[in-house]
């Protein structure tokens, strides 16, 4: 099922929770969630407040107990298999704290990958892939294989890859958390930047009050729920 939405994203009544021995640990609680397009969204939270579960359930990497995930007003949580794998792959990017590039392959394969995954031709897919290395000032290095690039290098390359398939959203999870601060600062303006091409949305999950404070929008998991100040 899905439905006319203006949203990039949407959650409704999201809820998870896990068997601990006897007891039920509740993670997330009701939450619910509307992220416009290009907007930029920072969840905060302390550790275990379950920032990371809540971006696997609107990624459409796990299963809630209850409630609904639409993206781009499709239906993530009734979707089949196959279906969430094409949403993500047609409408999502990812970027984590370990930027999880294939060390077998260098810069440009990596980036394109999303692409090839999805069926584009090799050629058309390589062109695109080296055009979004251009823009994160990398297309000299693309080449390079993961241990041949420093760390704010393998994090823009893992940015391009989320964004190559111009996704309407980006889940980001501690993106520069494994950073310097040098780093870090070049990664999220990059972020920012690439989204105001692209029109791309970002959920960013930090525990970087700073970044947080850029954001459009900031909001603080409290005992599973957002809590009503945010940051």
């Amino acid at each position: 099922m899905s439905k006319e939405s203006g949203f990039a994203l949407e959650c409704c009544n999201l809820s998870k929770s896990y068997r601990q021995g006897p007891q039920r640990l509740v993670v997330l609680d009701k939450v619910n969630l509307s992220v416009k397009p290009a907007e930029h969204l920072a969840i905060v939270g302390r550790s275990g407040s379950g920032k990371s579960t809540l971006l696997h359930l609107l990624g459409g990497l796990a299963n809630s107990d209850s409630g609904t995930v639409f993206v781009k007003g499709q239906n993530m949580t009734t979707a089949s298999a196959s279906l969430r794998a094409r949403i993500r792959n047609q409408k999502m990017g990812f970027v984590y704290q370990f930027h999880h590039l294939l060390p077998e392959f260098n810069a440009l394969e990596n980036v394109a990958m999303p692409l090839l995954l999805g069926n584009m031709k090799r050629v058309i897919a390589f062109e695109r892939a080296a055009k979004m290395l251009e823009s994160v000032g990398l297309l000299d290095r693309a080449s390079h294989r993961q241990a041949e690039l420093s760390g704010g290098e393998r994090q823009r390359v893992a940015i391009a890859r989320a964004l190559v398939s111009h996704p309407d959203i980006v889940l980001a999870d501690e993106p520069t958390g494994n950073l310097d601060s040098e780093s870090a600062d070049q990664v999220f303006q990059l972020m920012r930047d690439l989204s105001r091409v692209h029109k791309t949305a970002f959920i960013v999950v930090t525990h970087d009050e700073s970044m947080a404070s850029k954001m459009h929008r900031s909001l603080r998991l409290v005992d599973g729920r957002f809590s009503v100040q945010g940051v």
